[in-house]
């Protein structure tokens, strides 16, 4: 099976600092080339690795707001 996309939906929240270092360095090394690594997640520590984010936030009245980050 040939993978060029992969989302990985939360998880990391139980991870120790160490374990989430680990597991930012593999993901980092599979999405290097052509493949695309989508992270969901609200841990602080992991936002701040990532460099190209898609931002989703729930608005007061209803719905989302999208902010795209580079």
């Amino acid at each position: 099976i040939k993978l060029d996309t992969m989302f990985i939906d939360e998880g990391f929240g139980s991870l120790s600092s160490e374990s989430l270092d680990q597991a930012y360095a593999a993901l980092a090394e599979i999405s290097d080339g052509n493949r695309l690594v989508g992270i969901i997640s609200h841990v602080a520590d992991l936002k701040e690795k990532i460099d190209k984010q898609v931002i989703i936030t729930k608005e007061k009245v209803g719905g989302s707001k999208i902010e795209i980050s580079a």
